[in-house]
């Protein structure tokens, strides 16, 4: 049961830092960067894609990008959303170990998109 509770706080503190992280990442410059032309990546899966998505986004979900990464352009940057923010660190990392240089975390898909429509 202590383990249980031990999680628990970690999840929240972790879900905290990311919250605070990703507000601060949109506010300095996601919005620019999608104006210079940067692909938003959707990581979530096709079926979560379908239920509403970011216009023009690219939709390659996280359990396949080790495998569909060479379908992106390692010159471009790139953009990943996903439901909550998660899956789209991960994406992140896993694209910036196979040498792409420009790739941000969007966070949420939601959230990005009212930042951009305001």
């Amino acid at each position: 049961m202590k383990s249980i509770l031990i999680m628990c706080i970690i999840a929240i503190t972790v879900y905290g830092a990311y919250k605070i992280y990703r507000l601060q990442t949109l506010d300095n410059g996601l919005s620019e960067l999608i104006k210079k032309g940067a692909v938003i990546l959707d990581v979530r899966t096709e079926k979560e894609y379908e239920t509403g998505h970011i216009e023009g986004s690219v939709n390659i979900s996280l359990g396949t990008i080790r495998e569909r990464y060479a379908e992106l352009d390692p010159e471009k940057t790139y953009i990943t959303v996903c439901s909550h923010g998660l899956r789209s660190v991960k994406a992140e990392n896993i694209l910036k170990e196979r040498g792409f240089k420009h790739i941000y975390n969007g966070g949420a898909w939601s959230d990005l998109q009212k930042t951009i429509h305001q």
